[in-house]
Parts: C-alpha cells; structure tokens; sequence
C-alpha cells in the first residue's frame, strides 16, 4: 500500500497496516472498493505515493447505507448513557493512538506534526468526550398543560441515517464534527471523506469499532464526489445530508438532496475579514493577522483573508505584517522547526499562484507570491503572500483562495470598515481589533459572520456552535446546537379525561 523504495513511509504513517484490507469500512469491516478504479494518496511535501485503494462505487454506498439503516434501530434504543459510555470509551482509544492520528494526519494533508499534535487530535479527543456528555443531556420542552385539559410535552428524536461529506484540509476533525454529534443523538452514519485524504477517517471508523461502538453505526465510503458523493447524497434511505465544502458543490448537493427533500446541514466557503482599528495594539494585530492567514497553509475556511486597517495605521501594519510574514518557515512537516508545510496538492498550489499571479495586474504584491525553488519544490509548498493596491471587487478580495494569502486594504471611518467587512457573500468568521469596549460591541453586533473574535483570530472551542451566515452555509457543527441538528422535534399530547374527549367529539360532530 506504499512505494516500497520509501523508507520514510513506515516512520511517517505506523498505521498503515490496520487499512491493508481496503478503504471503505462498512458494518464493522475493512473491503475494497467496487468501482474497478483506483487513487493514490500523495504526500504533498514530497510528492511521494502513500497509499493506493479502491475507490468506492455506487454498490459500496448502497451496502454502507444499508448497514446504517440496519443497525439503527438498536443504537436508536440504546439509553443515552449506553451511548455515552460508548464516546467516552471512543474518546480513550483516540487518545491512546494519538501519535498514529497525527502522523497519518500530516502525511496525508502536509500539515506540520506539531499543528497535528498540538491542534487536531486534541481537539477530536475533546470533541469525542464534550459528546460523550452531550449524549446524557438530549432534552426537549418541558411538559405543559398548553389547552386546558391536555399535556404536551416535546421529544428530540434521532433522524436515522445521515449521509455526510467531509473536506481534505480537516479531514480527521471534519469526520468527527459531522459523526460525533449525529451518533450521540442516536443516528448512524456514512460518511465521505475526500479522495486525497481517507486515511484518518478510516482510522477514525476502527477506533470506534475497536472502542466498542457497534458494527454499522459508523460506515466510511471513499469515493469520488460525483459517483459516490452524489449517490449518497440522493440515497433515499439517507434521511439527512451534512456537507462541508464549497459554496458551488453546497448549491449542488442542496439541488439533489431536494429531490428526496432531506434535512441538511451546510458549512461551505468563507472569506474572512481581519478589521483592525486605529486604537489596535499593532504588534498583536501583526501577529494575529500572519497566524490567522497562515493557518494550515490558509486551507482553512475561517482564515484571515481580508485585512481591513483604519488608515493610521495601515502602512505600519503591512511593513510589520510582511515582515513577519518573512520569517516563516517552510520546510518538511515531520521537522520540529517547520512553521509552514505545504498545500495539499500541486493542483491546489496552482491554484492558488493563478490568484496571485492574476492579482498582479491590479495590486502589489508586497512578499512572497511564489514557490519555493530547491527541495521543496518537489512539494506543493507556497510562500506566505501579502497583497496591497487591490479594489473591493477584485478576485482576490471577493473569491475564496484557500492559500497562504492575505489581502491588506484601509478604510477610513468606523462605518466603512464594518461596511468592507460585509461586502462578499460570505459570512462564517470574523474578526476585529480595538481597544474600544464600543468599538468591540459594535463589530460583533454588525458584522455578518457566524463567529466574531475580539483580538484574537482562529480559536475554536467544543462548547460553541460552528457555521456561518449567508452563502457560508446553514447549521452548527460542535456544540449543543449541533446536537440538535441532528434530532427531529415531535409534539406529544395528552388528553387528560375522558370528558375533554367527549366534548371534542360534540365540537367536531355535534350530539349524536
């Protein structure tokens, strides 16, 4: 399953042998995919194979909903505390083989071992305990006497089966945003990751297994999006559809979930504002926004991608900006002093370059806006880039990038900056930068985005909602909120005597 001239492999990726059997996980099990096509993962900092697989076809998807529907009964049944112990045992097992995690984690995406370590599989050990709680604490409306002589009362309900897809830049959190809160509510769950990283996903199923969570709970079909994405998607045993993504493939799994007239749950594209006013602390600012962009090689859809700096202090925030843009270090993502790794793919690499590149004619490219040359240009690597000199409407400012690439314009009046923030369709984080207690209150009132930071850009936490507004998507990862995406509200009501019946009956009928 790797290039057997590697040495390297082995190191980077201990556990490669639990998926020698295949890559779809279906009722407890490893198989191979029945598609007749297969794809390799590359890593991206090397461009070296890592694993081949079968991908999925449509078969795999019909036999993975299949075993979701079968075994939802039972985990439907279970008591929340069954499913609570469960998580919490799930939680134990991800913690035990968190090396493995974020080694195959880093491989697969290019990330540096220590954002692995440090950030993503803390963070789905803390998510899988914070639902593991959750799942004792599923409540509906307290029961009341609403119309006299009868009680009702709410019941949160599991949906049943949840067909979800998962992106490559968060590829083990993202599985477990979308799995976590749909099993602890009492669903089962097919999930797609993407095709350039299945690895943890599939690693993630095993660890469920192994920590006792039933077989067909939680099934992972790896295939391509428009095969097995899109049969998924339309299956009409899949009774939600939770996607990740962007905002075109969003619009697209909306049309074909319609036709079935599915629950869904949309976290699509982003373009993040970085509002900086006059009475900022600069040097926190400067190093905010380059943490903030930087993030995962800025494949990430919470990212700082639009600095917004109230014309004071503008020219001082690009010099310290770039500058410290500067001293960013690229470098392989296995090395303890890699700051920055590559993107996940060539493609995606070229992507980004035709951004910039582009934005050339228009704007100024102050740093970076390059590959680097020498080793690393065998990987998908990009250096930090910071843009001025752009308008408000240009493609650099008004499209989603998913690169190390920051845009920096000013604004002069409170108004304008709150007013620039809002203006691209997107709205699932912000942030903003003031010593102003007015100022603060005032950018998380006005500003359009699902989360607002205060000083601060990228931190995310178990107990707060995730997702955005306008054409970022609708619905809420981690959190209670996301719990109760993936329930179904039911009003129960009872008559209490038998007279309110009869004088219903003379209501309706009148005297017979």
């Amino acid at each position: 399953m790797h290039n057997p001239g590697s040495t390297a492999i082995p190191e980077r990726f201990p556990a490669q042998d639990r998926l020698a059997d295949g890559a779809q996980f279906i009722a407890g099990r490893l198989t191979k995919g029945t598609s007749g096509r297969t794809h390799t993962v590359v890593d991206p900092a090397t461009g070296e194979e890592v694993y081949t697989y079968d991908l999925a076809g449509a078969d795999d998807v019909d036999a993975a909903v299949a075993a979701a529907r079968e075994a939802f009964p039972a985990w439907a049944g279970a008591t929340p505390g069954e499913r609570s112990d469960a998580l919490h045992r799930f939680a134990a097992v991800l913690a035990e083989r968190a090396e493995e995690f974020a080694r195959a984690e880093s491989l697969q995406c290019g990330k540096p071992l220590k954002l692995t370590r440090e950030f993503d599989v803390p963070g789905t050990v803390d998510n899988t305990a914070f639902f593991a709680g959750a799942a004792r604490h599923l409540q509906g409306q307290a029961a009341g006497e609403y119309s006299g002589d009868h009680t009702s009362y709410v019941r949160r309900e599991p949906i049943g089966v949840v067909g979800s897809i998962a992106p490559w830049n968060y590829p083990l959190q993202m599985a477990a945003w979308k799995i976590l809160p749909a099993v602890a509510a009492g669903n089962t769950v097919v999930l797609k990751p993407a095709e350039l990283t299945p690895l943890t996903s599939l690693l993630f199923a095993q660890a469920a297994t192994d920590a006792g969570i039933p077989d067909g709970v939680i099934n992972i079909v790896t295939g391509t999006g428009r095969e097995a994405g899109e049969h998924l998607v339309g299956h009409p045993d899949v009774a939600m559809t939770s996607f990740t993504g962007s905002t075109a493939v969003g619009k697209r799994v909306a049309e074909i979930a319609t036709a079935t007239v599915k629950r869904l749950h949309l976290e699509l594209g982003g373009k993040a504002p970085f509002v900086v006013f006059d009475d900022a602390d600069l040097e926190a600012a400067a190093n905010g926004a380059v943490a903030g962009a930087l993030i995962n090689t800025g494949q990430d859809c919470t990212a700082a991608t639009r600095a917004y700096v109230q014309r004071p202090l503008y020219e001082a925030f690009v010099e310290r900006t770039a500058a410290l843009m500067e001293t960013v270090r690229l470098g392989d993502p296995f090395a303890p002093g890699t700051d920055l790794g590559p993107l996940v793919s060539h493609a995606q690499r070229d992507r980004v370059a035709g951004f910039v590149d582009r934005a050339r004619g228009y704007a100024r490219v102050v740093t970076g806006g390059e590959a680097p040359q020498g080793d690393l240009g065998k990987g998908a690597y990009y250096r930090p880039t910071l843009v001025t000199g752009a308008a408000q409407d240009s493609e650099i400012v008004q499209s989603e990038i998913f690169g190390p690439v920051l845009v920096v314009l000013p604004f002069d009046s409170d108004d304008e900056g709150i007013r620039l923030a809002n203006d691209t369709p997107y709205g699932l984080a912000a942030s903003a930068w003031t010593g102003g207690v007015y100022r603060a209150g005032r950018a998380t009132r006005e500003i359009k985005a699902g989360c607002v930071w205060i000083n601060d850009h990228i931190p995310i936490i178990s107990e707060m909602p995730h997702g955005g507004y306008k054409a970022s998507g609708f619905g809420k990862d981690m959190s209670a909120y996301s719990f109760e995406e993936y329930t179904q509200v039911k009003h129960v009501m009872l008559d209490n005597t038998a007279v309110a019946r009869k004088d219903w009956h003379r209501t309706v009928f009148g005297d017979r």
